[in-house]
């Protein structure tokens, strides 16, 4: 960490000097955060198959993957991974199911502030409080594209940036780094907003051997 010294006699200059400047950045924050809220609250529901892409450190590709999602507010989320391994994650609101069929298993989560702030989670749970959460930037890539950056304010948050990009409003794709420089991409395609979906749909159906996991128990 790099400490700059000011002399005493110079720190009201300076500090009322950065002050409007400060009073400006949080104003655009808020702003930045309220208008990317006011988008993901037009989203009834979403739909859509991913590409999922993890870069490393070095940019060699990690993993990739491909699958397909769903989200409903308020707070129901469906998210199937079909290749290369399968898994299924759905939360009704309250708690995070994550079903892994090849280990037979599906381990049960609360969904907790930690578990809230999962990017995805931001298409189905509650967007009011974005500037509270997360600094939030906006920067328009070209006529039609907006791209929102978030940089969560808790230091233990599972993520350290999370990028999403619009295209004339829809989400095409998230950005997410975390803290150990390595990148998860994740891109969509066939993209159905505000689609009428059952909430049936937010459910897990598998075999009675399969070993339950609650988390905590």
């Amino acid at each position: 960490m790099i400490k700059h010294f000011v002399r005493a006699s110079w720190v009201p200059f300076v500090l009322a000097a950065l002050l409007p400047f400060a009073a400006q950045a949080q104003s655009a924050s808020e702003q930045d955060a309220e208008e990317l809220a006011s988008t993901l609250r037009n989203y009834q529901s979403y739909q859509a198959d991913f590409i999922q892409i993890v870069v490393g450190d070095d940019g060699g590709r990690v993993q990739e993957s491909r699958g397909s999602l769903k989200a409903k507010r308020p707070g129901l989320f469906y998210w199937e991974t079909r290749q290369p391994h399968s898994q299924f994650i759905v939360s009704n609101g309250e708690t995070v199911e994550v079903y892994d069929p090849d280990l037979e298993q599906v381990t049960i989560h609360n969904l907790d502030e930690q578990i809230q702030t999962t990017p995805a989670l931001l298409l189905s749970g509650e967007v009011g409080n974005l500037n509270e959460t997360y600094k939030v930037s906006g920067n328009h890539k070209g006529e039609h594209t907006k791209e929102f950056k978030l940089e969560p304010r808790d230091a233990d948050s599972l993520f350290v940036s999370l990028r999403l990009t619009f295209y004339k409003g829809e989400l095409q794709e998230m950005r997410m780094e975390d803290s150990l420089s390595q990148i998860s991409v994740l891109s969509f395609d066939d993209i159905q907003l505000n689609k009428a979906i059952e909430d049936s749909a937010f459910s897990l159906d598998y075999p009675d051997t399969v070993d339950v996991i609650r988390d905590g128990a």
